[in-house]
């Protein structure tokens, strides 16, 4: 129905800066809700940042994000409605980042109902 498509992983030099996309496609109506999480070899999966409708429609509405407290001021996440596709710039990046970042994305389907899903995850190394 939903698939869920992340890229933009590479290999980065401390200090340096990526963007990761998640693409959406498939049987969509709207995406409400998006999400950045990563996972680091030996960690528990975090929440890197996130962005969701106030309203539950889509999101060119009013939106509202949120951060882990590790990427404030270097990461920022954004929308674009129109391609169903969530983006997180990554900037100042640290050794620490170094993760497979995934996104997790709710979405109303065109029969109405909701739809809750991940995508397979690209990786960011970043070396010194």
């Amino acid at each position: 129905q939903v698939q869920l498509v992340e890229s933009g992983g590479a290999l980065v030099h401390a200090g340096g800066s990526l963007r990761l996309s998640c693409a959406a496609s498939g049987s969509i109506s709207s995406v409400y809700a998006m999400g950045w999480y990563r996972q680091a070899p030996g960690k528990q999966r975090e929440l890197v940042a996130a962005i969701r409708s106030d309203s539950i429609t889509d999101l060119a509405s009013e939106t509202r994000t949120n951060y882990a407290d590790s990427v404030k001021g270097r990461f920022t996440i954004s929308a674009d409605n129109a391609k169903n596709t969530v983006y997180l710039q990554m900037n100042n990046l640290k050794l620490e980042d170094a993760a497979e970042y995934s996104c997790d994305a709710e979405v109303w389907l065109l029969d109405g109902s909701s739809w809750y899903g991940w995508g397979q995850g690209t990786q960011v190394t970043v070396f010194s």
